[in-house]
């Protein structure tokens, strides 16, 4: 029998991510009325905001009428309409919880939210009852899907009425028993942009794991029309944009201006669209150079941008786009140094040949290295931190450009006054190509990624590291 004036409440189950709510069921002569699904409401108590697009009903006349358990690569909402039924769920997502059991009867004063990769079944109690189920995907003949016996030895479900007295379908009860089930994967993290400094960083942070795919240029170029009809985006949590185009000189020309908002803003824009529609997570790398520079503090994530040049403009224009996604992370970073030709491996080339440089004096920052960024954006995905922008570089003292060069002939053995500061006019007097204006100050303020719990390295430590590897 419903049980009428019940408040909202949720009770966590022994499966994680398994949800039951009481719903609030007002009732007179006349019936009874409940809200079966309030958004607002539901995701203040924890439900995650799961987007659902399509709402089913399924309709069983008998009492005993038993649904096999299927586990779908979607989050459904399950309640009951009229009647009363019990229900079964059985973990079968890749991880420690595989095979965890949970059973509860449900009548229309509860809910249950059954997270992607649980199996489902039901076996009716009442005649002529009716569950509804909203879903955030639409049923494909190309999605994952996974099975269980609903006899299953280890499951052991205690099912009210004896399966041998209750109706089945013929293929529910040739479902496998749970050593043959093929486990639900989580959903993907595709990483964009695989083969640049950071992208090879993520691939050692996050290694040869089934769910995580990465791309390069030569599979999916944010610059192609086209490129996204080449996947079933539902099968994604994750988007790591870790492709840009970084040319900050080249963009002040013509060619470079083109290719640099196609990169950085129209191909952005349609990641961020796909993100948008399908609920993925969109992690996008952004750049120091959307401030000017002129400020005498370090830049917060709230600072308001003012990019000098066409790169600093296209990674302003990419933020923007990517800020309208519901979920999404701005990673916001300076002086990037990782594997392959950078500043660094510069200056130890040239102390090693015995060349003794002019570096820029008046520009001030912190490196960052692509192994920290990595491990910052994991941090933040890991923990679910709150979606917004987040300043990731070094810590330790901000530096100019001479002195990091200067640190980097000390580490290598060699003299740091070969090394000779000038201005950044003076470097650039003699240049026969467009050059791009730099800020002056590149310092981020790290005190929101601290306080998230995430403690970025020091970058003259990490510099060490880096030169003995």
């Amino acid at each position: 029998m419903t049980k009428y004036g019940k408040a909202l409440s949720v009770t966590e189950t022994t499966i994680p991510g398994l949800v039951v709510f009481d719903l609030p069921v007002h009732g007179d002569a006349r019936g009874w009325f409940k809200e079966n699904w309030q958004r607002e409401k539901m995701t203040a108590l924890g439900l995650p905001d799961f987007g659902p697009v399509q709402n089913n009903i399924s309709f069983n006349d008998a009492v005993g009428t038993t649904r096999g358990i299927h586990a779908e690569p979607w989050d459904k909402w399950v309640s009951v309409a009229t009647g009363r039924i019990f229900g079964a769920w059985v973990d079968l997502r890749e991880g420690p919880s595989f095979g965890a059991v949970y059973t509860t009867e449900l009548d229309p004063s509860k809910a249950i939210f059954v997270p992607r990769g649980v199996g489902n079944s039901y076996q009716t109690l009442e005649p002529d009852t009716a569950y509804t189920y909203l879903v955030n995907d639409h049923w494909s003949p190309d999605a994952s899907y996974s099975f269980l016996n609903l006899a299953d030895e280890t499951a052991a479900i205690a099912w009210p009425i004896p399966l041998d007295e209750v109706e089945i379908s013929p293929k529910d009860l040739a479902h496998p028993r749970l050593a043959d089930v093929t486990p639900i994967p989580p959903k993907k993290i595709l990483v964009v942009g695989a083969n640049g400094q950071l992208g090879r960083a993520l691939r050692a942070e996050y290694g040869d794991a089934s769910h995580i795919e990465y791309a390069d240029r030569s599979s999916l170029d944010l610059a192609t029309p086209g490129w996204e009809q080449s996947r079933r985006w539902r099968d994604y949590g994750t988007i790591i944009n870790a492709a840009a185009y970084t040319k900050v000189d080249l963009a002040e020309t013509a060619d470079g201006r083109r290719d640099a908002w196609a990169a950085n803003v129209t191909g952005v824009a349609t990641l961020a669209r796909i993100a948008a529609e399908n609920g993925i997570t969109l992690v996008h790398v952004s750049s120091d150079y959307v401030f000017d520079g002129t400020s005498d503090l370090p830049y917060r994530e709230d600072d308001p941008i003012c990019p000098l040049g066409v790169y600093g403009q296209t990674k302003a224009a990419g933020d923007a786009i990517v800020a309208t996604v519901p979920r999404h992370y701005i990673v916001r970073t300076s002086w990037v140094i990782g594997e392959g030709n950078n500043f660094v491996r510069t200056m130890a080339s040239l102390a090693e040949r015995g060349i003794d440089p002019k570096v820029v004096d008046d520009q001030i920052g912190r490196l960052t290295f692509t192994e920290d960024i990595a491990r910052g954006i994991r941090h933040l995905l890991d923990t679910g931190a709150a979606y917004g922008v987040y300043n990731l570089t070094g810590t330790g003292e901000p530096q100019t450009w001479a002195d990091i060069a200067r640190h980097v002939f000390k580490l290598n053995g060699h003299e740091p006054a070969r090394i000779t500061g000038v201005s950044t006019d003076q470097y650039y007097a003699s240049a026969t190509s467009p050059v791009a204006p730099r800020p002056r100050n590149s310092i981020l303020d790290l005190t929101k990624i601290e306080a998230n719990a995430f403690a970025p390295t020091d970058s003259v430590t990490r510099l060490a590291h880096y030169l003995q590897a």
